[in-house]
């Protein structure tokens, strides 16, 4: 019979996919030659996402959401042509993808990398497939069911106030860390670069010129705006390379601290500008420049076969790593957070993508598919990190502050077992175009270097230093969106908080409110953004494990909120789709920050550290930048200790919460009545 031969096909497509994927996690995992073809990778990420997407979020939507397509969607029942409007769901998709994709997936892999390939990669499909595609899409789809609602008003309608206000309180202060570090990483990239500073602030006026063009001379042309953006785009990276020799290289120029302080200004000026004029713009280029760059990348990886040089396994699992300190468990699963599982999803997923989704079976697609390409990212930057020889990966990453500059730290790093010399460093830096590649922390430079290496040896060998500032582009166009996107979701949580007693503040369209929100916002980041370019540790040694710590106790609340939902809904049987999740991040997230705060290690603890470089300062044997800098690394070590010590008690009281709010529903005892807004039948023609 026909249904049958089909039924018996699709069978076996479906079980070479999983067979193919078995065998490729199969190579990767017990390899252990000198190097193994990164082409291994691709096709274990292709076919585990593939069997995830096609069987796992499928069985999600129809036995554990029960997705009904027949059901108007906010979008639809309060379409006001402004915040809810019905929308193509690619659009929707790649609105979607552009506001999740911040430089997570690019940076968490690439300092991953510290541990060897296998660790991170693995944590990234399983992470990603089991956690983080989950959480996006249970999020987005109670959100669309709760008309809309953010992740905090959610919390407060199903968990009671207290729940509420903790939720409330304790995303906002997360979202100040995340776009702090955020902007850790762009600082690092561009610092004493006048090639990506001119190219990356140049994409600036680029995308106010793209919003005035699609709104004011040629609305609804997207594709002729959309050909011009990426072109100027591309022409930015190119004109960078001239300013050298155009005698103005000194105006782009700048050390940290500075970078520092104009990333601040110009954060505070998007926030508070029309959304249309850049927000808007740079979202939609950075959306064709993300996919297509990615998927370049990956056909790139396919034709060239570049080998992985990172061993599986390197000796610092045991926590003695240059770039971080912390053994493989549990800092391996905060490092790399956005490529597996991130919070700050949560707040895209319950913020502006519930008020587009025209029908509830298109969620499937938008929040598990755009995870399930957000984690592809993650492993294209996996492959590019550890296709580069181990000693300079560690000589670019690893901070001056602990294995020394120049030639001390080609000793250290040799020393270790990655043999790597001055001669090489050099002659890198200037095939990049760049002064020094040593101590460039944060990951996003020595990314840009394996992807230069993936693109030119695809072409050649041709224009490495192009290649490795197109990928310093790409990667500002991650975190600039990111940026932006997250200094207006924590404005408008700031003036929600305070609106509580001033409620003139609280209304968005009084332009007073919406000016002293932002500079408070920005202010906040900006502190944690300058002392980490102060850190001579590098700033991302102690602020991305606070990153990921914060990160990943936000998708535990994500997933606190929507457990509590599933049992409330009687589907008790179902609720270890979010149950196994939430008990393993709350795990992961309660050791780390445990050890952050109480290791002995001063390359580990934050107390630890402070009172070591007390101790230091008392004993008089600080000199130089140390000695200025230490009352203010003591401070913010102590600061950043009350941070964590904050998130664990968040975290835990959002799981207490959740634990007798659940208990109360399954003993049948009175409880707060479910949110979800009564049915309505959808009356849009293509799905009534």
């Amino acid at each position: 019979m026909p249904l049958t031969r089909t039924t018996l096909l699709k069978t076996l497509v479906w079980l070479s996919v999983a067979l193919a994927g078995a065998g490729a996690i199969g190579a990767i995992a017990l390899h252990r030659g000198e190097s193994i073809n990164s082409v291994w990778f691709i096709v274990a990420a292709i076919c585990v996402y593939a069997i995830g997407y096609r069987f796992y979020s499928a069985f999600i939507a129809a036995k554990v959401l029960a997705v009904d397509a027949s059901r108007a969607t906010p979008a639809e029942r309060f379409n006001n042509g402004r915040d809810f409007v019905p929308t193509n769901k690619w659009v929707v998709f790649g609105h979607h993808f552009a506001a999740i994709s911040g430089p997570g997936p690019l940076i968490g892999p690439t300092l991953a990398a510290q541990f060897g390939y296998l660790p991170g990669t693995l944590w990234i499909l399983v992470g990603a497939v089991l956690g983080g595609c989950v959480q996006d899409f249970v999020t987005l789809f109670f959100s669309m069911r709760r008309n809309g609602r953010s992740l905090g008003q959610i919390a407060r309608d199903e968990l009671g106030p207290l729940g509420g206000a903790v939720a409330l309180v304790g995303v906002m202060t997360i979202m100040i860390i995340l776009i702090a570090v955020l902007g850790l990483v762009i600082v690092k990239a561009m610092m004493h670069s006048p090639w990506s500073t001119f190219t990356v602030g140049l994409s600036i006026p680029i995308a106010i010129l793209i919003g005035l063009y699609m709104r004011n001379l040629r609305p609804g042309r997207i594709l002729e705006s959309t050909a011009i953006g990426v072109a100027l785009l591309l022409g930015a990276v190119v004109a960078g390379g001239w300013v050298e020799s155009w005698g103005i290289g000194h105006w782009f120029n700048y050390d940290g601290p500075t970078m520092a302080l104009l990333l601040i200004a110009y954060g505070f000026a998007a926030a508070v500008v029309p959304v249309w004029l850049l927000l808007a713009p740079r979202d939609y280029l950075s959306t064709f420049m993300k996919i297509g760059t990615i998927f370049a990348l990956a056909i790139a990886i396919i034709l060239l076969q570049p080998e992985i040089k990172m061993p599986a396994v390197t000796q610092f699992i045991d926590g003695t790593g240059p770039i971080f300190a912390g053994t493989l468990f549990p800092f391996v699963f905060i490092t790399i957070a956005c490529g597996a599982i991130s919070g700050f999803h949560a707040l895209i997923a319950s913020g502006t993508t519930p008020k587009l989704v025209s029908n509830e079976s298109e969620a499937r697609f938008i929040g598990y598919g755009g995870m399930v390409m957000e984690s592809f990212v993650g492993i294209m930057a996996m492959i590019a990190a550890c296709v580069l020889e181990p000693g300079i990966f560690f000589a670019i990453n690893s901070p001056a502050g602990v294995v020394g500059s120049g030639a001390e730290a080609v000793a250290n790093i040799s020393a270790m077992g990655y043999t790597v010399t001055i001669a090489e460093m050099q002659e890198l830096a200037g095939q990049m175009g760049e002064e020094t590649l040593f101590a460039r922390t944060g990951g996003a430079p020595s990314l840009a270097v394996g992807m230069a290496s993936i693109f030119s040896g695809a072409f050649g060998g041709m224009l490495p230093a192009l290649w490795y500032h197109f990928a310093i582009m790409f990667e500002a166009l991650f975190i600039l969106t990111t940026l932006d996107s997250g200094t207006r979701v924590a404005r408008f949580m700031l003036q929600d908080l305070i609106g509580n007693i001033w409620p003139k503040f609280g209304e968005t369209s009084w332009y007073p409110g919406v000016l002293m929100a932002s500079a408070l916002v920005v202010a906040a980041w900006g502190y944690f953004l300058y002392m980490g370019t102060i850190d001579p540790r590098g700033g991302i040694n102690s602020l991305w494990p606070l990153f990921g710590i914060s990160n990943q106790m936000l998708a535990a609340i994500a997933l606190c909120v929507g457990t509590t939902i599933l049992i409330k809904s009687g589907k008790l049987r179902y609720a270890w789709v979010t149950g196994l999740p939430l008990v393993w991040l709350v795990i992961v997230t309660s050791s780390a920050a445990w050890q952050k705060l109480f290791s002995p290690d001063v390359a580990i603890g934050f107390l630890a550290q402070a009172n070591h470089l007390s101790a230091q300062l008392q004993a008089g044997e600080l000199s130089g930048e140390m000695l200025e800098h230490a009352p203010q690394l003591i401070f913010n070590n102590r600061i950043n200790a009350g941070m964590t010590v904050f998130f664990l008690l968040t975290t835990w009281v959002l799981v207490l919460e959740t634990l007798r709010v659940c208990y109360r529903e399954i003993s049948g005892r009175s409880q707060r009545p479910s949110s979800e807004a009564p049915y309505v039948r959808t009356q849009l023609p293509e799905h009534a």
